[in-house]
């Protein structure tokens, strides 16, 4: 089986330029072909028209990944987004991905999974999605509430592929992933995770290199940055309790990711923002990050990532920073009454 040993930590290849025409992609295996930039919709609600203008501005900029979700309430007005930017983009729709994900409350047989995806499909207008991910390893389920993930993934595999291309996982911890692959033989194909310069995970990205399973970089941003909105209270309230810890001596609260002062720094040596290095950062470690703003010059900029070129001493600086300020901002653990992230930084 995949998981019968525990593998060493593999370094990761850092790409020393990411400035291309087109985008790159990630090919752990025959399947996959992700580009490494996508565009995330998660909390995209201040309007439906809204929604459906910024997707299709972010195809028309040239995003060729959109990460969706039933959870995000939002997938009928994504998928508008969807077929504008592939009009006015002139694009077919295999020349962009499309990731969804099956929400807790769909987990089970495969009857519950395939009409989660069926009104995924219905609701985005497509007639498939490229990956299709277990948004969580948890299930709130009314039918079976101590369902095991791994039926789940059993059903999920045996989604038809005209309307699923591959099917991943997101948020799992290393016992979690170990205990799904080895009772199911499937490995998945992309595990989708928070991951950012202040929640690095290095060794366990290594992991997934190392077996060939792609790594989608969540929040790539950090959460509470001022690309999710501008008004953030998130974003404020760290920034406040950053420089209240200064001056109180408390255990610092790291300041917002793309407030950093080495990540400024470097961002001031490359000629770039602190979004772009960032996202930069994350493309060159070889995994696909999936940054989202509803403002149309953070679209842009977060899509000229693709041009901030990182030198060695900028990622030295930046493991360092990951060192200083590790940090897990999605965990609800507490809320659900469940162990997440177990043996995982932050946990």
């Amino acid at each position: 089986m995949y998981f019968s040993t525990i593998l060493l930590a593999v370094t990761a290849a850092v790409s020393p330029t990411l400035a291309q025409t087109q985008q790159p992609i990630i090919v752990p295996q025959e399947t996959i072909s992700q580009p490494l930039l996508g565009f995330g919709t998660w909390n995209l609600k201040v309007s439906p028209e809204n929604t459906s203008a910024v997707v299709s501005l972010a195809i028309q900029t040239g995003y060729r990944q959109i990460d969706c979700a039933a959870i995000y309430g939002n997938e009928k007005a994504v998928g508008k987004g969807i077929a504008d930017g592939l009009e006015k983009a002139k694009l077919n729709r295999n020349e962009i991905w499309v990731t969804s994900k099956l929400w807790n409350d769909h987990h089970g047989d495969y009857e519950t999974v395939e009409e989660a995806l069926n009104q995924t499909l219905k609701d985005l207008g497509l007639e498939y999605v490229d990956l299709y991910l277990m948004h969580w390893p948890v299930t709130t389920s009314s039918k079976e509430p101590k369902l095991d993930y791994v039926k789940t993934w059993k059903s999920m595999a045996n989604l038809p592929k005209a309307k699923v291309l591959n099917v991943g996982v997101s948020n799992f911890s290393p016992e979690q992933l170990r205990h799904l692959v080895t009772e199911t033989g499937i490995k998945p194909a992309v595990h989708q995770m928070e991951m950012h310069p202040y929640l690095q995970q290095t060794s366990w990205l290594a992991t997934h290199q190392a077996l060939g399973i792609s790594v989608t970089a969540y929040s790539p941003l950090g959460n509470s940055n001022p690309t999710y909105d501008p008004s953030s209270t998130c974003s404020k309230t760290s920034l406040l309790s950053f420089l209240s810890s200064l001056f109180t001596g408390d255990k610092q609260t790291p300041p917002p990711l793309l407030k950093n002062p080495t990540i400024q720094a470097i961002a001031d040596r490359r000629k770039c923002t602190t979004a772009q290095v960032a996202l930069s950062w994350g493309m060159g470690r070889g995994t696909s990050v999936i940054p989202k703003s509803k403002h149309e010059k953070w679209i842009v900029e977060n899509y000229e990532s693709l041009k901030c070129e990182l030198g060695v001493v900028d990622l030295v600086e930046l493991k360092k920073v990951g060192v200083d300020w590790t940090t897990r901002y999605n965990n609800p653990s507490k809320g659900w009454g469940v162990k997440l992230f177990e043996g995982l930084e932050d946990a």
